[in-house]
């Protein structure tokens, strides 16, 4: 039984491998930090919501974010 997705704070490895699970870690991390640098749009909302590429954390509102622009895992 697949657990449902909540909004929450995931570590930066925690939504890659969500998004990313037969992937290796290094593998689906690079993979959505592309998706999210290819979205134009997501980038400056996750600007507005005060997001570092280095940041190891996305808070409530950058994961919805995240969602909204790339469905859920």
């Amino acid at each position: 039984m697949e657990q449902e997705f909540r909004i929450r704070s995931y570590s930066k490895l925690e939504l890659a491998i969500l998004y990313n699970p037969s992937m290796s870690i290094p593998s689906a991390l690079r993979t959505l930090s592309r998706w999210i640098a290819a979205n134009h749009r997501l980038c400056e909302e996750l600007a507005m919501l005060n997001y570092n590429p280095r940041n190891r954390i996305f808070t409530p509102r950058q994961v919805q974010a995240i969602v909204t622009y790339l469905g859920e895992p």
